[in-house]
């Protein structure tokens, strides 16, 4: 089924990527109930490429920024004030520690450039192990009213698509000047955590500090290492120490998991891929996989998300929190759990939610991402909703966690700028550097560009998958139904794995029938992708 393309990301895009998948917070996501015209959702192909055009595809994403609300390209005043930014933020002042010198490491794609955090643990002698997550200090050179934060906060968010990315801000500041790179001092925002040996959060703190990355490492290389598949990468055996400091990190991070997952927690699972290109053609859609290295960081950002909300409330300060609230549509959810042979309470239970989905996940691995995002849509929409002091926290219902706010992708969500502001005022002991009713503003028009961006996205990802098929036309392929409803049924070929719709079906299907079924159509622009039964 379908995701948006996040480049692959990491989860601070909230949920995370496996056990709350990126396209969660997706508020258009099918589950055979809207007819969504072509949807198309990809895996990797390895026995299959076609000639396509990168330059055509980003026409097409330009395109679809601009009538979205989003400005593809940064304004000339933007420009001129990016050309005068030359140096870092100074990393040093009153109140910045340096820790420069702790063994931090940053994980990520392989390709990844935009480094926003950082992790480091520590074991200490009566069994509590702290880990610090070090948060690049945007806020310190991107001012509120300058032309460069009007950009980002007018897109307030980086745009991933499978032609090309759409930074929130320049790659001279998010890929160099305010990113955490390999070797490179740099200012931050150090969340620090003390765990006890059981998972629980005993101590936290939010404080300045000079950072230096000094190991840049990848998910694939860092997964294939925790799994005992392959050696630690050289740049964990460069680092005296590091590789200790990791499976420390690592074992936290399944604790913090496992703590989660009994307050109900959800495990979901969408299909994501990223685009390959052979220069300017486009010859496959690579299947992302969830790894030990993703859950990781998704744990570490998930726990330093709660340490920042939980800061600012006790500041007194207001924020934005991203919230998935109780499901208005249990009801459906009930009902999908019935069809699978299990029974849920009449009222919301995030616990017995995610016991049926663990045993859904372990009946028919094939077909859970189906499932996952029929219930993610059910789940409802993620948003930012502005928290005044003193006020109860809606919560997080995907993750069960009552406090969050996004704060670690600085680079590319305008969310975690603004909770960057809120709190080096907090530490500061100034006022809010934005007054309710503006902050109440911010978040419906975060939430609300989000949503465009990950129209954006889904729409390019849809024309990509036509492009790959349109040689096909004519062929017979396997299938799988993925949705069925009266107004559309939508299926899934084998080979390659590719989502369309199923141009009159025949009576009586239901999502798991498996049939053969001939490409009749596609449409490069509007990425649609028609199929009919063979």
């Amino acid at each position: 089924m379908l995701t948006a393309f996040r480049g692959g990301r990491h989860p601070a895009n909230f949920g995370f990527r496996h056990r709350w998948p990126p396209g969660l917070d997706n508020n258009s996501l099918f589950c055979g109930q809207k007819g969504v015209r072509g949807r198309a959702a990809m895996l990797s192909s390895p026995h299959f490429s076609a000639p396509s055009s990168r330059s055509r595809l980003q026409e097409i994403a330009g395109r679809a920024m601009r009538a979205r609300g989003l400005a593809p390209e940064f304004a000339p005043q933007a420009i001129a004030e990016l050309n005068a930014i030359q140096t870092p933020a100074a990393a040093d002042g009153p109140g910045v520690c340096d820790l420069s010198d702790l063994p931090w490491c940053s994980i990520d794609n392989d390709d990844s450039r935009d480094l926003d955090q950082l992790s480091v643990a520590e074991a200490r002698a009566n069994g509590q192990t702290r880990i610090s997550v070090a948060i690049a200090d945007v806020s310190a050179v991107v001012k509120p009213g300058s032309a460069l934060d009007g950009h980002a906060r007018q897109n307030t968010t980086s745009v991933y698509t499978a032609a090309r990315i759409f930074p929130m801000f320049p790659e001279k500041l998010s890929t160099d000047l305010t990113s955490l790179n390999f070797a490179a001092d740099r200012l931050a925002l150090v969340v620090d955590m003390v765990f006890a040996d059981d998972g629980s959060l005993e101590e936290s703190d939010v404080y300045p500090a000079r950072v230096r990355n000094q190991a840049k490492l990848a998910y694939r290389g860092v997964d294939a290492w925790l799994e005992g598949r392959a050696a630690a990468p050289s740049a964990v055996s460069a680092v005296p120490g590091l590789a200790d400091n990791l499976r420390l990190q690592h074992r936290i991070a399944d604790l913090l998991a496992q703590r989660r997952h009994r307050h109900g927690a959800l495990t979901l699972e969408t299909l994501e891929t990223r685009p390959v290109f052979d220069g300017a053609v486009l010859t496959d859609l690579e299947m992302e996989t969830p790894d030990a290295a993703k859950r990781l960081i998704e744990d570490m950002m998930i726990a330093a998300n709660g340490v920042t909300a939980r800061y600012l409330a006790a500041k007194n300060f207001p924020s934005i929190r991203r919230v998935v609230r109780t499901p208005a549509h249990w009801d459906r959810i009930v009902a999908i759990a019935a069809e699978h042979g299990s029974r849920l309470p009449k009222e919301a239970d995030a616990p017995a939610l995610e016991q049926f989905l663990v045993k859904a996940r372990a009946a028919s691995p094939s077909t859970f991402p189906d499932l996952s995002l029929c219930v993610i849509k059910l789940l409802g929409s993620g948003e930012y909703v502005l928290e005044r002091p003193d006020e109860e926290a809606t919560g997080h219902f995907g993750l069960a966690v009552r406090d969050y706010a996004h704060s670690t992708a600085p680079n590319r969500r305008y969310p975690d700028v603004i909770t960057q502001r809120l709190l080096r005022a907090a530490m500061a002991k100034n006022q809010p550097p934005y007054d309710m009713d503006e902050l109440a503003a911010l978040a419906v028009h975060c939430t609300a560009q989000e949503n465009a961006a990950k129209k954006v996205e889904r729409q390019v990802a849809k024309s990509a998958a036509a492009m790959l098929l349109e040689p096909r036309l004519g062929q017979l392929f396997d299938a799988i139904v993925t949705g069925a409803a009266p107004k559309g049924t939508w299926v899934r070929i084998q080979q390659p794995p590719i989502e369309g719709k199923l141009d009159n079906p025949p009576r009586g299907l239901q999502v798991g029938d498996r049939l053969r079924v001939k490409l009749v159509r596609t449409d490069v622009e509007q990425g649609f992708i028609d199929f009919k039964s063979a």
